[in-house]
C-alpha cells in the first residue's frame, strides 16, 4: 500500500514578531509553517491554512484570499514578464482550516517561501501543504475464487511463526467475531462482492471534493462509500499522477481488499475468511485517482468518529475503530489538521489504527503513522521477519502480517512469492468496477503495511466484542493501544529494525481485554524423537513436556542442531521459570548445544524450557529415558 500524507500550515502573529529578535521570530514562523512534507522535486498548488479564533479569516473566505495574495506577492515577486500567482479559497474544514488552491503549482522552494510568508501573519495558526496521500500497498497477485483459500492461502491467520493466531480465538472465546462493532475503512471505497457485507456501503460517504481525483463529472462530495476506480494508466491521470514512485496502474480496489481482511464473510463455503466477520464495515472514500488529499482525509476522520463536517449529513453509524491503510511523507506536527482530526476521533472514543508505511524508513517521518494516540502497525512476513518494505522506529506500536514479496521474506529478489501475500476480496475490473452478475467477484493477494493494518483493526473489533459479551467496561482507545502492545507474541528472531513490541496475537489481545489468563503453550515430546525446530529471538523461549514412567533410571534431554545461543532448563511438575531460577537441572553453555541428565527421575510429567540467550534458529529438543 502506498502512503497518504496530511499536512497543515501554521501562521505567526505580528505581536510576537515585534516582541522578539528577527532570529526568534523566524523560528516561530518556521514552527507554524509545516514544510516537512515538501519534497525537493515536488510541485504544490493546494495548501491548508488555519487561523486563530476571533480573526476575520476564520470565517471570511475573502479575507483569507486577501492575506494569502499579499503573502504571495512577498514570497514570489513578479515582473512585467511573469504572471502573478493567484489564490482562491476552496472550502472550510471540520477541524478549522481553509483549503486554498493556487493558479499554478509551485516548485518546492517557492512553496516553502510562500508558506513561511503566510505563517508570518499574526492571525495564522498553522499552514501546511494539502498533500496527496496514497494507499500503502506494495504489490498484488490476482486469483480466482476458491472454497479452499482459507486452508491453502491464509497463513496470516494461522501460521504459528508469522500469523496472528486467530483460530485460538475461535477455540478460547467461542462466538467472539466483532459483532456490534463498526470499523470505518478510510480508503478507495468498496465494491459489490459475494464475500463482503456491503450493507453500510450506501451509508458511507465519498469525501473526495476534486472531480479530477474522484473521477466524477463535477466537484463535490456525495453520499455512499462505493469505489468508482482509481486507475492511473490512462489520460488525464497518466500525465498528472504517475512518476518513478507511482507507476501507472489499473484500479487497485484497495478498499475492498482491506475490508475483506477485516470482515470477509466466514464459513460460507467460498473465498477467504475475515478476522472479524461479525463486524460492520463503514466504507469512506477518500482515495481516488492519484491518491487523496490531506484535507479530505482529515474531514473523513472527523465524520467517521461521529463529529460534524459542514455540508455533510451526520454519520448515523459512528465508527468504533478507524482503519487507515494510507500515509505520506512528513511528520505529524502540532496544529496539523490530521493530528487534530485524530485527536477529535480519539476523544470521541474511536480507536485509530494506521499503517506505518512502506518506505523502509523511520515512521516518525510520516503521517498519520507518527500522530500521537494512533495504533501504528508495521509489517512482517510468514517467517516473522520485518517485511523489507515496512517502516520502523519508536512510533510503531506493533507488527502484524503484511505479506512477504519473496521466498522466506527475503529483502530482495526477482520473482514474487504468491504464497506469502495476504489474500482477500477483489474486483476483476481494470478501471471501473464490474458487477457480481458480470463476473466481477474475485480475490487477490496483496502485501504492505496496508494489509497489516486491517489485521489489527479487526482484532480491536474482537476485543470490543469480547468486552461487551462479558459486560466489562468499554476500554478507551489508549487502553486498547496499551493492551495490543502488551499482548503481542515475541518475534521469532530479533528484527533488524524496531517494528513494535512484537507480532499481533489475536488470542492474547482478547484475553488481555477480558482478563483471562492463558496457559503457556507446551509442546509434548515423543521419547527418542526430535521436536519441531525452534526459532526464537533473544529473551524468548519454548516449553516442552515429557511423561516419565515409574522406575526410569535416568532422563536425558538435549538441544541439537541449529544456530545461536540457547540454555536448557528442566523441572518436574511445572514449567521452569524463564530465567531457570527454579529449575531442577540446567545446562548453560556458550552456543546452542546443551545436555541435561537427571538420575532416578520421579515419575510424572517433566517440563523443559529452551531459552534463547541470543537469537536461535532451527534448534530441536530430544528427550529419552532408560528404564
Amino acid at each position: 500500500m502506498n502512503p497518504v500524507r496530511v499536512f497543515i500550515p501554521a501562521a505567526l502573529a505580528l505581536a510576537i514578531l515585534t516582541a522578539f529578535p528577527a532570529s526568534a521570530a523566524a523560528a516561530v514562523t518556521d514552527r507554524k509553517a509545516d514544510v516537512t512534507g515538501i519534497q525537493a522535486t515536488g510541485h504544490y498548488d493546494r495548501f491548508i491554512v488555519r487561523y486563530r479564533a476571533g480573526s476575520n479569516e476564520r470565517t471570511r473566505a475573502d479575507a483569507v484570499v486577501q492575506n494569502i495574495t499579499a503573502a504571495l506577492a512577498r514570497a514570489i515577486p513578479t515582473t512585467g514578464r511573469t504572471v502573478p500567482v493567484t489564490a482562491r479559497a476552496l472550502r472550510q474544514m471540520a477541524v478549522g482550516g481553509t483549503v486554498v488552491k493556487f493558479s499554478r503549482a509551485l516548485a518546492s522552494s517557492e512553496a516553502s517561501s510562500v508558506m513561511r510568508a503566510i505563517a508570518a501573519d499574526p492571525a495564522v495558526l498553522h499552514v501546511e501543504p494539502d498533500l496527496m496521500m496514497h494507499a500503502t500497498k506494495v504489490n498484488r497477485a490476482a486469483a480466482v475464487p476458491d472454497d479452499e483459500y482459507f486452508a491453502v492461502a491464509q497463513w496470516d491467520l494461522t501460521n504459528a511463526t508469522g500469523g496472528m493466531n486467530l483460530p485460538a480465538v475461535w477455540d478460547s472465546f467461542p462466538g467472539v467475531d466483532g459483532t456490534g462493532v463498526t470499523v470505518a475503512v478510510i480508503d478507495t471505497g468498496i465494491t459489490e462482492h459475494d464475500d463482503l457485507d456491503t450493507n453500510l456501503a450506501s451509508a458511507g460517504y465519498d469525501f473526495i471534493v476534486d472531480s479530477f481525483v474522484s473521477g466524477r463529472v463535477s466537484d463535490g462530495r456525495v453520499a455512499g462509500g462505493w469505489d468508482l476506480g482509481d486507475w492511473t494508466n490512462a489520460e488525464p491521470w497518466l500525465s498528472e499522477c504517475t512518476d518513478i514512485d507511482h507507476p501507472p496502474e489499473s484500479s487497485t480496489w484497495h478498499g475492498s481488499n482491506v475490508a475483506g481482511v477485516i470482515a470477509e464473510r466466514t464459513n460460507n463455503a467460498i473465498g477467504t475468511a475475515g478476522v472479524a466477520p461479525g463486524a460492520k464495515v463503514l466504507p469512506i472514500r477518500a482515495l481516488g485517482h492519484c491518491g487523496g488529499y490531506t484535507s479530505d482525509i482529515a474531514d473523513a476522520i472527523v465524520w467517521a468518529a461521529g463529529g460534524q463536517v459542514d455540508s455533510v449529513p451526520d454519520n448515523t453509524h459512528r465508527a468504533d475503530v478507524i482503519n487507515m491503510s494510507l500515509g505520506g511523507g512528513g511528520a505529524c506536527v502540532d496544529d496539523s489538521v490530521t493530528r487534530d482530526a485524530i485527536n477529535l476521533a480519539i476523544g470521541l472514543g474511536t480507536t485509530v489504527v494506521v499503517a506505518a508505511g512502506n518506505s523502509s524508513d523511520d515512521a516518525a517521518n510520516y503521517t498519520p503513522a507518527s500522530c500521537p494516540g494512533v495504533v501504528t502497525v508495521g509489517a512482517t512476513g510468514i517467517t516473522g521477519r520485518r517485511a523489507f518494505y515496512s517502516n520502523y522506529g519508536s512510533t510503531v506500536t506493533l507488527a502484524a502480517p503484511g505479506g512477504g514479496i519473496y521466498t522466506n521474506d527475503a529483502p530482495n529478489g526477482t520473482v514474487a512469492n504468491p504464497d506469502g501475500f495476504i489474500w482477500a476480496a477483489y474486483n476483476s475490473g481494470l478501471t471501473t468496477p464490474i458487477s457480481i452478475a458480470d463476473g466481477g467477484v474475485t480475490y487477490a493477494g496483496m502485501a504492505g503495511t496496508s494489509q497489516a493494518t486491517p489485521h489489527v483493526a479487526a482484532t480491536v473489533a474482537l476485543m470490543l466484542d469480547a468486552a461487551s459479551r462479558m459486560s466489562l467496561p468499554r476500554p478507551a482507545p489508549s487502553d486498547i493501544k496499551a493492551m495490543l502492545a502488551a499482548s503481542t507474541r515475541p518475534f521469532p528472531r530479533t528484527p533488524d529494525k524496531f517494528v513494535g513490541s512484537g507480532i499481533l496475537d489475536a488470542q492474547r489481545a482478547v484475553a488481555t481485554v477480558t482478563g483471562v489468563q492463558l496457559p503457556e503453550q507446551i509442546t509434548v515430546l515423543v521419547p527418542g524423537a526430535l521436536s519441531t525446530p525452534v526459532l526464537r529471538a533473544a529473551g524468548g523461549s519454548a516449553v516442552f513436556s515429557i511423561d516419565v514412567p515409574a522406575g526410569a533410571r535416568n532422563l536425558i534431554i538435549r538441544s541439537i542442531g541449529g544456530t545461536g545461543d540457547a540454555s536448557l532448563f528442566v523441572k518436574a511438575g511445572a514449567a521452569p521459570a524463564a530465567d531457570g531460577s527454579d529449575a531442577t537441572a540446567r545446562s548453560v553453555h556458550p552456543g546452542n548445544t546443551e545436555s541435561v541428565i537427571v538420575n532416578a527421575p520421579v515419575a510424572g510429567t517433566w517440563f523443559v524450557r529452551l531459552s534463547a540467550v541470543k537469537d536461535m534458529e532451527n534448534v530441536t529438543v530430544l528427550a529419552t529415558y532408560v528404564r
